[in-house]
């Protein structure tokens, strides 16, 4: 059935009950017949009948009180009442009107909710024929896409990285090769060095032997020969060129995938507990009550902690705890607007007394930091400090620790940028550790 129709057709019962509503209240003497009278409605259209026919098992047509006919409504009571409950009855006083004329204010209610009804089934089949089939082809169209979007991407890293790997593992081939041609080269030369002093040492052992006292002195030219011989054989050296150079294995692209898989990855995690050590805190140093911001103090402010051996006297350094000895893990710390801090990791046996080198971080062989002094910022190591460019000054500093691979990489977790990367051997756990001497540095989680 058609929405107009169906509008149409509740038109026509309001219609109808309005006119039929009018006649009851301009012949009196048809009450009687007007309130035995019902509607019937089906699929809209309107069917008159009987009383008898058409009223409900139950419902009552006299006022069991007076045993008059129910022609009234009491609006106070919310009930059919009879002429005789309103004059000496229950409902004097009341708010009483004819029956009909209630009646006819609940019909044209049923029907403004039954034109609602059959709108909003209207705009519901709408919904579904429409609004959702479209939906259902956008969807099935967007996910096609996301799953091409998907396979292609993963198709070009996968491309990329194997045309990586077959150039790294060329380029680490050709190191090795080059490695083992000097090591033959090497071992050829101090082979035939070994047969020249070998020859040498012989003749004059054959001549310190079985010369006499004459001939031993007659042969100073001969003698000197064989010395300079064994001179020009020098002595041996290990050299750099005999070592495989491990920057052959080296790619940004490999680097920036293995730190995001580590960081970005499913399996991303780092110290959970990571702290400051408060045994460790320089007395130039504040540390909150989390144990993990610490705060450069000015000089009025400081005071003398008590003396423990893990404390750093002099420089404004601090270590953390838990000690790395395994596996990978990663930590972040809050560099703010700092314009003077270093972060990175030391050993545990750093010295921590003293105003030289041995407790200064980045300047021992003990530690590796990456240093910002007034927004230059370099990477320092046993004294040596390699500058690192920036394209924008990090308000966070980001540690990546591979102990297996050993390897620590500094990055920005905003940008998710690696800052500077190093390998080294390293033979003790480590500490991850910190120095500030401007503002603040904290450890986030």
């Amino acid at each position: 059935m058609s929405a107009e129709f169906g509008l149409c057709d509740l038109a026509v019962v309001s219609l109808g009950d309005t006119e039929k509503e009018s006649g009851a209240r301009g012949a009196p003497e048809n009450n009687n017949e007007l309130s035995t009278s019902s509607f019937s409605y089906s699929n809209g259209a309107v069917t008159t009948g009987s009383s008898a026919d058409s009223v409900p098992a139950g419902e009552e047509k006299l006022c069991p009180v007076h045993e008059a006919d129910l022609d009234r409504y009491c609006s106070t009571e919310g009930r059919a009442v009879c002429s005789a409950c309103v004059t000496q009855g229950s409902c004097q006083g009341h708010t009483v009107g004819q029956l009909a004329d209630r009646a006819l204010v609940v019909r044209n209610q049923l029907v403004d909710t039954c034109e609602k009804m059959q709108l909003q089934a209207l705009r519901i089949e709408r919904f579904i024929q429409h609004t959702l089939s479209a939906r259902e082809r956008a969807v099935q169209v967007e996910a096609s896409s996301a799953r091409e979007r998907v396979v292609a991407q993963v198709t070009a890293v996968r491309e990329a990285l194997e045309e990586e790997e077959q150039r790294l593992l060329e380029a680490v081939q050709r190191e090795e090769e080059r490695v083992e041609q000097c090591l033959l080269t090497q071992r050829a030369h101090w082979s035939k060095a070994m047969d020249t002093l070998s020859k040498a040492r012989t003749s004059l052992v054959h001549k310190l032997t079985n010369s006499t006292d004459a001939m031993l002195v007659s042969s100073n030219q001969e003698i000197l020969d064989r010395m300079e011989e064994a001179e020009g054989v020098g002595e041996p050296k290990d050299t750099e060129q005999l070592k495989l150079n491990r920057a052959c294995s080296d790619s940004k692209l490999m680097l920036g995938l293995w730190a995001s898989a580590h960081l970005l990855g499913p399996t991303a995690h780092g110290p959970a507990h990571l702290h400051f050590d408060e045994r460790s805190i320089s007395p130039l140093l504040s540390l909150s009550s989390d144990c993990r911001t610490l705060t450069f103090l000015p000089k009025r402010q400081r005071q003398m902690p008590s003396n423990n051996p893990e404390r750093f006297d002099s420089w404004p350094n601090a270590v953390c705890s838990p000690s790395i000895s395994s596996g990978t893990h990663s930590w972040v710390l809050e560099v703010g607007t700092s314009g003077a801090f270093k972060v990175g990791v030391c050993y545990a046996s750093m010295e921590r007394k003293g105003p030289g080198n041995g407790a200064r971080l980045g300047y021992n062989t003990k530690s590796w930091v990456l240093s910002n002094y007034d927004g230059d910022f370099s990477f320092c190591h046993n004294g040596n400090c390699v500058t690192v460019a920036l394209v924008k000054r990090p308000t966070k500093v980001g540690l990546l620790l591979d102990w297996t691979m050993q390897t620590l990489l500094f990055y920005d977790p905003d940008s998710m940028s690696v800052l500077h990367t190093v390998r080294q051997a390293f033979t003790e756990p480590l500490l991850p550790t910190c120095a500030v001497t401007d503002q603040s540095i904290s450890i986030l989680h």
